[in-house]
């Protein structure tokens, strides 16, 4: 079971993402995700968001908001992945390049054109709603194939 934390990184109408083209081996190969990764030993969902944005763009986050939560049961080498899903309005730094891919920032309208994870076009537009949610996205070969949607109430 892998943890993990999911950002995106959000300016006026524009929101961070991050073009999966640069690690050899990606399970993202190709793909356009928010920033993030991996829980490290006695983190807290926000002090790991909080890492992975500044480890992957050079920003530093403030106020992470939690949106919601994610299970990909056996997504990558049979492992079932858990995220926590954030966005953050308040940042400050520079960008600079990242190891994982190529930093841009997409009009929020655009977000949806991108070669996205099927799944993704499913949650992303929950981001504006100010309700919780909890996803369940069950990925066969790199394609979705069944999903489950629970939305909070405020």
């Amino acid at each position: 079971m892998k943890l993990a934390t999911l950002c995106y990184v959000r300016r006026a109408n524009q929101t961070l993402m991050i073009h999966r083209i640069k690690k050899e081996n990606d399970m993202h190969a190709g793909k356009w995700n928010g920033l993030g990764g991996k829980f490290e030993a006695g983190e807290s969902p926000e002090e790991c968001v909080c890492r992975e944005v500044l480890e992957e763009s050079g920003l530093h986050i403030h106020h992470p908001k939690l949106h919601g939560f994610l299970t990909f049961p056996g997504f990558a080498n049979d492992e079932d992945w858990y995220a926590f899903v954030f966005s953050a309005q308040e940042f400050e730094g520079e960008l600079r390049e990242s190891g994982e891919g190529v930093l841009q920032w997409i009009e929020n309208d655009q977000l949806l054109s991108l070669s996205l994870w099927e799944g993704d076009r499913i949650f992303l537009p929950l981001l504006a709603d100010d309700r919780m949610f909890s996803g369940k996205f069950i990925y066969k070969d790199g394609h979705l194939e069944s999903y489950e949607l629970v939305l909070y109430d405020s």
